[in-house]
């Protein structure tokens, strides 16, 4: 039987069938561990804050440390919890899963078409793994699961978890998972994680009580105190967690939440270091999410495969929508040349002023491969946080839309889907929690007066329509159907979304290695040209228009798509390119 374990020193490892070594950090508790049914055990010292204790039990065991005669914790670094995050973490086997596909090695980071999905929407883990074969057939190659670490209540996104080794309970269990991952390497796909290591939620973390060392005081984020990275305890909680996903879960890759409210910036390059060094010559992806434009951490030096490119995002969406407000305020004017910048340099940002963060963003990275951005036209920041989580497709012209989902796909970035955008799904994505009786009001008002800023929600009665995050109801309809998926139009929408894979996987995908921009120009309000020479040597065009009003541009080559009759022959002879259309030529 072939199995795979990361040893950590954070948390239980199972020494044998009935013998765990349990290890705490709590510089500032004299721990006692506590196993149901069992005498409670004082944990030795070991310096630095570090206590540890064997005990005569195995898999299966629940435990907890008793921090302060009043306060018994789960453990941090649980594997598994007995229940939510309150109750008692359980002692884990990893080497109880049996891979059925141990020798996969990955894919290449060239090969991604992300596809971004939250697994309790889906039916948990084991409803991720029945739509693999669908996804695989659809031309997805990677699967990214929103974060899994357990989280308060039945329900969440994934961004308040405090247990980030322990798959959440409403999930699934860790063989659940496991088999989820195991599965998708049959198929020939790739499975990514998302990780938070910038912050925990507000209910559960107990690390202030026994560890204030673990928080920085003088450093404040949007979540409070800013984790500390300074301490090697602390890093080592975090860079054996992204090594338990990658090498005892066989992960292909992660993408790093928010890395901008971490302190310490050195840290990530000393992370993706070490897991380059322990994840044994596999193909693994590393990925960014980074409000700075850190450009440094995606080039050979720093062992980021790519960065989520925001800046594509929030330029395509106000060409789509027409919206201006908030973070589009950055965006909205002159958004066909801001296009072509993003298309041809990865980053709009390179150290400009941003208005709406009120200071500088960015650094230049015209340097930098297509590949190292991962562009996307939706994902659950884009969707859910809007007011009321409305798709693409309920807020653009569908032919825009259409014409857009082209260029994602057949640009040289690499492309994300977020569930159900591939028909157009109807449900909307909501933000959604299940918090405790006194967080959930909190949390439900102080949502809804985010939008106070907002034009069309200067109304409180307006405010007071939008769906309380922690009611089950925001849950379920945010739950997409893909049995409409068969029905006009949604059946149309998918099967382009089939056929634009297909010529990605056929004529661009094994020739983007060594890919460059060959320059970009905006050529009407809302269309570019945008050029690449492949790693063959070929150049490759895009002709885009998602306006309303035909646009000047001209090209030439062997046609491999165009979205509408006529497109490709137009720019050929120099006329017209019509509304709401795409051309892909190859010279």
């Amino acid at each position: 039987m072939t199995s795979f374990v990361q040893p950590t020193r954070w948390g239980a490892t199972l020494l044998d069938a009935q013998r765990t070594r349990f290890r705490l950090w709590a510089p500032d508790a004299a721990p006692l561990l506590e196993i149901e049914g069992a005498t409670p055990l004082p944990m030795t010292p070991e310096g630095d804050g570090w206590f540890v204790v064997e005990a005569p039990v195995g898999a299966g065991a629940r435990y907890r440390f008793r921090v302060s005669p009043d306060l018994a914790v789960p453990d941090p670094a649980s594997r598994q919890q007995a229940g939510d995050v309150h109750d008692a973490s359980v002692v884990v086997d990893p080497r109880g899963y049996a891979w059925r596909h141990p020798e996969w090695a990955g894919r290449p980071w060239h090969e991604v078409v992300l596809y971004e999905v939250h697994a309790g929407l889906l039916g948990g883990f084991s409803g991720v793994e029945a739509e693999l074969p669908r996804l695989r057939d659809l031309g997805v190659t990677a699967i990214e699961l929103m974060p899994i670490g357990a989280f308060p209540g039945a329900r969440n996104w994934g961004y308040d978890g405090v247990l980030p080794y322990a798959p959440d309970a409403t999930l699934g269990t860790p063989e659940a998972l496991k088999s989820l991952i195991d599965a998708a390497h049959g198929l020939g796909l790739m499975v990514f994680l998302d990780v938070v290591y910038n912050h925990f939620g507000p209910d559960g973390a107990y690390l202030h009580a026994y560890a204030k060392r673990f928080f920085n005081e003088g450093v404040h984020t949007p979540w409070g105190a800013a984790i500390d990275f300074r301490q090697p305890a602390v890093r080592a909680y975090f860079e054996e967690n992204a090594l338990l996903w990658l090498n005892e879960y066989r992960f292909d890759g992660l993408r790093f939440d928010a890395v901008h409210a971490i302190a310490e910036a050195d840290w990530l390059d000393t992370l993706a270091t070490r897991i380059r060094r322990e994840t044994g010559g596999r193909e693994v992806h590393l990925v960014l999410e980074n409000e700075r434009n850190a450009a440094r951490h995606l080039r050979p030096k720093g062992d980021f495969d790519a960065q989520w490119n925001d800046d594509g995002h929030n330029v395509l969406h106000p060409l789509l929508t027409g919206e201006r407000e908030g973070y589009y305020e950055d965006f909205c004017e002159a958004g066909a040349e801001k296009l072509a910048k993003v298309l041809a340099e990865g980053f709009l940002f390179q150290g400009q002023h941003s208005g709406h963060l009120g200071m500088p963003r960015g650094e230049p990275s015209a340097d930098l491969p297509p590949t190292a951005f991962v562009l996307f036209l939706q994902n659950h920041d884009q969707i859910g946080n809007r007011a009321f989580g409305e798709r693409l497709n309920a807020l653009a012209h569908p032919a825009s839309l259409a014409a857009a989902t082209a260029l994602l796909l057949l640009s040289p970035q690499i492309p994300l889907l977020f569930m159900g955008e591939e028909w157009a799904a109807s449900a909307p994505f909501l933000f959604f929690t299940d918090h405790n009786a006194e967080l959930a009001p909190l949390v439900r008002e102080g949502r809804r007066n985010e939008f106070a800023k907002f034009a069309s929600f200067q109304d409180p009665a307006t405010r007071a329509r939008i769906p309380d995050p922690n009611a089950a109801e925001t849950y379920e309809r945010s739950r997409p159907d893909p049995a409409e998926a068969a029905a006009p139009p949604h059946a149309e929408v998918l099967d382009r979304h089939r056929r634009l894979l297909m010529l990605r996987h056929a004529r661009i995908i094994p020739r983007l290695p060594g890919t460059r921009s060959a320059g970009a120009s905006a050529v009407g309000p809302q269309a570019v040209v945008a050029r690449w020479r492949l790693g063959d040597g070929a150049r490759l065009l895009i002709a885009c228009n998602l306006g309303a009003e035909p646009a000047q541009a001209t090209a030439l080559g062997e046609v491999l798509f165009e979205s509408a009759g006529g497109a490709a022959e137009a720019l050929r002879t120099g006329t017209l390119l019509p509304r709401c259309t795409v051309a892909l030529f190859e010279a």
